[in-house]
């Protein structure tokens, strides 16, 4: 496990990163770092934590997202067994705010550009037909060699996404990242064991021990990091899981209800809808009607 949650990049001979990830899984630590990143999911599923987001991934998800903001793409337990067989893949971009020159993007032309780019502190991810774009554009990308044909391709790309409308923000408004880069370990035990746990009754006071803390203290605590109290962040996993579960079509609404830690139907459905704002049945007939 890291010691530090801020994440540097390897130094490289070009002003912005971009490259394609082929592993088991996906990058298990919640980290941040200081550079833009926008990330395509090409294959693999699991659970999404930007800010204070959580949501299911697979493949398709695209988002673009502001420095210093925490994230961690949590693969599907599955994907962590050996042998299993399963990869995860996705193409990654990276590059810093002045990375062409230091008022670049102050430019009367680039204003658009600039609102994405603010926009982007709060995450952004599209939903619609800009991802298949965004998608070619990246392997164009990839498959450039260094040179000003490839700066004027990731400019292009900033162009088209700045002008595209199918994208929500991730984070809630006025969302800011209070971790601290000292407080790995301990947010990282509480991800990992809720990630493991969220199937069965999960108990505070076994939380706040994980964490080195009274129960009041780890839940003052919890809120000034996550932007929400720790029984909100174990339904929201809860749910994500059970809408991949229902996506998937394979159990019964009371049979994802169990699988998911709820052990009454009227609790899940309660929170689902709180969550969601639908019923596990209206979001079913939706997700279907896609």
């Amino acid at each position: 496990m890291r010691n530090a949650l801020r994440k540097d990049l390897e130094p490289v001979a070009s002003s912005f990163i971009v490259k394609e990830l082929i592993d088991p899984h996906f990058d298990p630590n919640w980290h941040f770092h200081p550079h833009y990143q926008l990330f395509l999911v090409e294959e693999g599923s699991g659970t999404r934590f930007i800010g204070d987001s959580i949501k299911p991934f697979a493949e398709g998800d695209l988002v673009f997202l502001g420095p210093n903001l925490p994230h961690l793409w949590r693969s599907d337990q599955i994907f962590f067994q050996r042998d299993s067989g399963r990869i995860t893949r996705g193409i990654v971009l990276y590059f810093s705010e002045d990375f062409l020159g230091d008022q670049f993007f102050d430019k009367p032309e680039m204003s658009l550009i600039q609102q994405l780019l603010l926009h982007a502190r709060r995450g952004l991810e599209w939903t619609g037909p800009t991802r298949d774009r965004v998608r070619h554009t990246l392997h164009k990308l990839i498959a450039q060699p260094l040179g000003f044909t490839r700066v004027l391709t990731l400019l292009s790309l900033f162009d088209e996404l700045s002008h595209a409308t199918d994208f929500q923000f991730i984070t809630s408004l006025g969302y800011t990242n209070t971790v601290k880069p000292s407080e790995t370990d301990r947010m990282q035990q509480v991800h990992n064991y809720v990630l493991g746990h969220f199937h069965d009754d999960i108990s505070l006071d076994t939380v706040a021990d994980l964490a080195g803390m009274t129960p009041p203290a780890f839940c003052r605590y919890f809120k000034a990091r996550a932007n929400k109290t720790f029984s909100e962040f174990v339904s929201e996993i809860r749910i994500g899981h059970s809408c991949k579960l229902l996506m998937e079509g394979k159990l019964s609404v009371t049979q994802v209800s169990y699988e998911s830690g709820y052990r009454t139907l009227s609790n899940f459905n309660r929170q689902f809808k709180g969550i969601t704002g639908q019923t596990p049945s209206e979001y079913v007939r939706t997700v279907r009607a896609v």
